[in-house]
């Protein structure tokens, strides 16, 4: 049975909606973007690719436009969450405003997690015991032969 999608809980310049982490995006993307990263379960320094992929490769003429990270993150997180929208969406908004990318995605983030339950069960024991009406019979080995 196929997940029903949803939109993003706030939308791509829905800073007034959660104003600290429009601030510390703009105050420090990068550590914002670290913190989306470690909060979707990722590795904390994959944002960084971001940073350094456009010079090392275009050092080899690659030209890179895309920010790697900011869109697998923005994919994963809508995979994850069953959150409409499509490849060219994601990748146009990680190209011309990742910092309104990353704050939507730690808002997208903050909401999820604030709105899981989390059921903790520990395992009942069962005893069971024959019916009452069942009787066993232990045989002793030498009255088998």
């Amino acid at each position: 049975m196929a997940v029903p999608l949803t939109n993003w809980n706030t939308g791509l310049f829905g800073c007034c909606e959660d104003t600290s982490s429009c601030c510390y995006g703009f105050w420090c993307c990068p550590c914002l973007a670290c913190t989306v990263a470690g909060k979707f379960d990722e590795n904390r320094c994959l944002p960084l690719c971001d940073i350094c992929s456009p010079s090392v490769l275009s050092a080899f003429g690659i030209p890179l436009i895309v920010p790697p990270a900011a869109l697998a993150l923005r994919v994963g997180i809508r995979y994850k969450y069953g959150i409409k929208s499509s490849l060219c969406k994601d990748i146009a908004t990680s190209c011309v405003c990742v910092w309104c990318s990353y704050c939507q995605m730690h808002r997208e983030l903050k909401y999820r997690k604030k709105d899981s339950n989390v059921v903790v069960m520990q395992p009942a024991s069962v005893v069971l015991s024959p019916h009452p009406g069942i009787r066993v019979a232990i045989l002793h080995p030498y009255c088998l032969t």
